[in-house]
Formats: C-alpha cells, structure tokens, sequence
C-alpha cells in the first residue's frame, strides 16, 4: 500500500477576508496621516524646527507604510493560482521589510541632522512648533485607535509601530514647543528629536524581527511545535508523527507539514478531518499537509535495514 496520499487543509476565503478588512483600515488611516504631514511640513519650514520637521517626516514614513500595507493587503487578498499556490500572501511580508528598511533611513537622517544642528542651533518660533505639534499628537491618536480596532495582521501591526513612534514625536514638538515659546533654549528642539529618532528605532528592529521569523520559515509566535505534536497524536488512531513542519505564510496563515503515523491505513478517512479540524481550530493553522503511514511498517522497516529492498514503491 502506497501511503504517499497527500492531504490538503486550507481556508483561503478566511484569510483573505482578513486581508481586505486591514485594506481599508490601512487606507483610512493613510488618507488621514498623509493630510497632516504636509501641514506639518509647511509648519516646521515656517517655524525653523527639526522637532516639527522630524515628526513630519515620519508621519510622511507612515504615509509610506500605510501605501505599502494597504498594497500589500490588496494583493495578499488574491487567490491562489498555478503559479503562486498560496497566492501572494507573502505581499504583506515583503510590505514590512520594505517598511523596516525605509524607517532606518528615516532614522539616520533625523539623527545626522540633530546632531548638525547641536553645533549650529537655528532659532525656532515655539508657538507655530506647540500648535501644529498638539494637532499632530490629536491625529496620532485618532489613526492609532483606527489601527488597533482593525484586523491586527503584521501589515497593520508594522503600521501601528509607526505611528506610535510618531504618536511619541508628536509628544516631543509639543515638549519642544512648549519649551522654547516659555523662554527655553533652541538646543532642546534637535535633543528631542534625536530622541526620537531611537523611539523609531527600537519600533524597526521589533518589526524586522518579526519579519525575519517569517521569512526564515521559523515556527510562528505563539505557536508551541512541541504541543501541536502531542495534539495530534492525542487523536484516536494516531500512533505518531514525525518530519513536521510548521511555518507562516503571513502574520494571519499559518502551514503545516507531517507524517502521520497510523495504527491502520483503514481509519485514514476517518482521522484526517479531525486532525485538520483540531489544527485549525486550536493552533489556527489553516493550511496543513499530512501524510499517513502505517506505523507496523514503518517501525519494522526501522529495525530492518533491508526492508523494501527491491520493492520501494509500496513500502515508502
């Protein structure tokens, strides 16, 4: 008996519904971001501040990651083809680290003229730096609450860092604002926002981590390898499982790969739906690929070393 049957389990509709919804949260919230920054742009030229430029900046870095998610989402919502078997999931992957790498660049910029501008302070008009800084931290605010009530996939997820690091710079113009329209030293305009600029920092490196799990196939947060094989051996009628494989093809689908061990190859039929039911049910693991073998065979052809010789094809 052949017992290279290959078993598929997915939910597709499921994820890519997923998918649209943080579509047009993402959408929603780039409009807004994007509006603001440019106000912030004209306000931090009017008003001379790296502090209110800054955080224009990375508003503008949002905008970017808000445009890329919001892509990204459209195209992970599409369906599978020959050609991409899982569809193009892995858009909201790609989406993130091209967020990630965008954010260090922002980063080392903010940085390099902060620290330009320690040796050689400009004066700047506190009163443009604290209003159009509050109305900034308002809209913040606003578009991070939108986020967090969406569907949290790894697109929103990376979003969201960024616009709670702006949230945070936002905090810094009002404080640098403040500040300087009370009598305070210029200086504190560049301190800030190199404070600022290590908030966006630790915001990139939480998300790349997150997306290199990905990409390197590792075994998806908050998933336990070791729990998910006790599971399934827990089923009636499954001996064992070995060669497993656990993976994410995003941040909200999730694949599985096993042999499963049976006691008889007749009870097959009967087994595969409760092992693909509990997987998706339990560990949310939609996609699963499992294959049955018999586990008389397999543990006699283990102690065996010539078992199957010159018969491959029915004992593999």
């Amino acid at each position: 008996m052949s017992s290279h049957h290959h078993s598929h389990g997915s939910n597709h509709s499921h994820n890519h519904g997923h998918s649209h919804g943080s579509g047009k949260t993402l959408l929603f919230a780039l409009v807004f971001t994007t509006g603001f920054a440019i106000v912030e742009v004209v306000g931090g030229i009017m008003a001379d501040s790296l502090a209110l430029l800054s955080d224009a900046g990375h508003m503008l870095t949002d905008s970017l990651a808000l445009a890329v998610g919001a892509l990204a989402a459209w195209l992970a919502s599409k369906p599978a083809s020959r050609k991409h078997s899982f569809g193009l999931q892995r858009a909201e992957v790609l989406g993130a680290l091209f967020n990630v790498l965008f954010m260090f660049g922002v980063i080392v910029y903010i940085a390099y003229e902060a620290i330009r501008r320690m040796a050689d302070t400009p004066e700047v008009d506190g009163g443009v730096v604290l209003v159009i800084g509050g109305l900034g931290l308002l809209v913040n605010i606003i578009v991070a609450w939108v986020l967090m009530r969406g569907e949290q996939t790894m697109n929103v997820r990376g979003a969201l860092l960024h616009v709670m690091g702006d949230l945070l710079g936002s905090v810094a113009a009002v404080a640098t604002g403040a500040t300087i329209y009370l009598g305070g030293p210029s200086i504190v305009d560049p301190i800030l926002s190199l404070f600022v600029s290590v908030l966006i920092l630790l915001s990139a490196v939480r998300l790349l981590r997150e997306v290199t799990r990905v990409l390197m196939e590792a075994v998806p947060h908050g998933v336990d390898a070791r729990e998910v094989g006790q599971a399934l051996t827990e089923v009636e009628g499954v001996r064992a499982v070995h060669d497993m494989h656990i993976w994410s093809l995003s941040s909200s689908s999730h694949a599985l790969a096993a042999h499963v061990d049976l006691e008889t190859m007749v009870r097959w039929e009967a087994v595969h739906p409760q092992l693909q039911t509990m997987l998706r049910e339990r560990f949310g693991i939609a996609h699963s690929t499992l294959q049955p073998e018999d586990a008389a065979i397999r543990q006699a052809c283990e102690a065996d070393p010539d078992c199957g010789a010159g018969d491959s094809e029915q004992m593999k």
